[in-house]
C-alpha cells in the first residue's frame, strides 16, 4: 500500500489514487522500448556523424567505412532491438 507523507504522518493512498498510480507505473513500463529505441538511435547517429566526413565528395569512401556506416543504418533491424544491440566494429 502506498502513502503520502504529511506532517502529520503518513497517509494511505485512496483506492482512487492506487489505480491511477498503478495507470501511471503502466503507462510508464509500456514505453520502456520506446525510450530504449531513442537511446540507441541516438547513438547510432552520433556514431554516424562521426563518419560522415568520409562521405565527402572530395574522399573516396573506402568499402568497409560503406560496410560500417550500412551496419549502423541497419541496427534498428537487428532481432534484439532496441534491448540488445551487437554493434558493428569501426574500421
Amino acid at each position: 500500500m502506498r502513502h503520502h507523507a504529511t506532517a502529520a504522518g503518513n497517509v494511505a493512498f485512496t483506492a482512487d489514487e492506487e489505480a491511477a498510480r498503478d495507470a501511471e507505473v503502466a503507462e510508464y513500463a509500456a514505453g520502456a522500448d520506446d525510450r530504449a529505441a531513442a537511446e540507441v538511435r541516438t547513438e547510432r547517429d552520433a556514431k554516424l556523424s562521426a563518419t560522415d566526413w568520409t562521405a565527402s565528395t572530395d574522399v573516396t569512401m573506402t568499402a568497409e567505412m560503406t560496410t560500417y556506416r550500412q551496419a549502423l543504418r541497419d541496427v534498428p533491424a537487428q532481432a534484439g532491438f532496441p534491448n540488445t544491440i551487437t554493434w558493428p566494429e569501426a574500421p
